[in-house]
């Protein structure tokens, strides 16, 4: 009968449950491995580790990948927030000039200046007492505004794209009892620069020079906008390295990207799947997994590499409640494929996973093949009764 490493019962749908009702967990990496060889699998689940140069190289090439990645998605986040910062000194250029023409022409526009000063002063005072207001009672809570998941959600991409920490209004954040958040912050904000157009029309008495003198800081701006632009170029150019450097298409973001460190696992409750693929990239809005393979590159891609990454595309269908078309399987920087996603796959897949359930309960696991050169190249081979391979 052989080794056996799980107690259960086959469910209703074909999987295999333990005690509590639970299917068998059984790993992408797992099926990649009973998939070459069952005796493998056993092998590995016995506790044999796999030895040799290419599980050494392997692990350190996967390293490497990841490392790729990683400085490719803090480039991007470095571009985002480089063009934003300059959208922003673009944007007080453009006050700059407003506020010019329009010290240099409201008196041809207004009969009193005096009178729209005065006005500005009263909105002035006005805001900075709602804004006073706002921050003293805790006017959030006698509406019941909290954020809503939208919310949260939205607050959470915006983060993630930008790389710039949030200031106002944070999750949970609800205001009052001298704390502010956004609406704070603008209603002060507007006090200022109302204000201070208040301050400039009263006192500018050549409104001429005043208008010359906010056009030739406009100007100067201009220098430390360009200068921010700049900034963003050499992000840009250094984003595009990185995305070459990790094989990347351009337009293309990662959301996921594994160092069996900080990297989710991912979890199929219904057939008990599980595992970490080593990225999921969108693609034109499709979360793609993407499986790298860094031994060999074979004429066409194997089996068992090919159920691994399906296993993968079932756990993003699964987590994301959206079907990935297909999946990337690479070897190498050039060599990839695309393993499509369809109900063969799904099939070939569940049926893969319940075997795999069988033979932890059932035992009996046996090797797959007659080919002595499968054998030679098995990391396992060491621990292996069943080997074709004698050294």
């Amino acid at each position: 009968m052989g080794a056996t490493f799980a107690e259960g019962s086959e469910g209703p749908d074909g999987f295999y449950l333990d005690s509590e009702g639970s299917p068998l967990p059984v790993s992408a990496s797992e099926l990649e491995r009973y998939t070459y060889c069952p005796v493998s699998w056993r092998l590995a689940k016995e506790g044999a580790a796999g030895v040799g140069e290419a599980i050494t190289s392997g692990i350190e090439k996967h390293k490497e990948i990841h490392q790729e990645m990683n400085d490719f998605q803090a480039s991007m986040i470095k571009l985002r927030r480089e063009l934003l910062i300059w959208s922003w000194w673009f944007g007080i250029i453009i006050a700059f000039a407003i506020d010019a023409i329009a010290f240099v022409y409201i008196d041809d526009l207004m009969n009193s200046p005096m009178e729209m000063a005065k006005i500005l002063s009263m909105w002035s005072v006005s805001f900075l007492g709602a804004a006073v207001l706002s921050i003293v009672v805790p006017w959030r809570n006698w509406l019941n505004m909290e954020p809503t998941t939208s919310e949260i959600e939205t607050l959470s991409k915006s983060f993630e794209a930008t790389g710039l920490e949030p200031t106002w209004n944070p999750i949970g954040f609800l205001g009052g009892w001298f704390s502010g958040g956004k609406t704070e912050a603008g209603l002060l904000l507007s006090t200022i620069v109302i204000g201070l157009h208040a301050i400039a029309l009263a006192a500018a008495d050549n409104r001429t020079q005043a208008g010359f003198i906010l056009v030739v800081t406009a100007f100067v701006w201009t220098f430390f906008a360009t200068w921010q632009l700049q900034k963003s170029l050499f992000a840009e150019n250094e984003m595009i390295a990185n995305r070459n450097r990790a094989g990347l298409e351009e337009g293309t973001d990662i959301v996921y990207s594994d160092d069996d460190k900080s990297s989710g696992l991912l979890q199929d409750t219904k057939t008990g799947l599980r595992g970490r693929p080593d990225q999921i990239i969108i693609i034109d809005g499709e979360f793609i997994p993407v499986e790298q393979k860094t031994g060999r590159v074979p004429k066409k891609p194997h089996q068992s590499h090919r159920l691994q990454l399906l296993a993968y595309i079932s756990l993003v269908e699964t987590n994301t409640k959206k079907a990935p078309p297909y999946g990337v399987l690479k070897y190498g920087e050039e060599d990839a494929h695309q393993v499509f996603w369809d109900e063969h796959a799904k099939e070939l897949l569940h049926n893969s996973i319940k075997e795999v359930q069988k033979l932890m309960i059932e035992g009996g696991a046996k090797r797959n093949h007659e080919r002595e050169g499968k054998c030679r190249n098995c990391s396992r081979r060491h621990a292996c009764e069943q080997s074709l391979f004698t050294e």
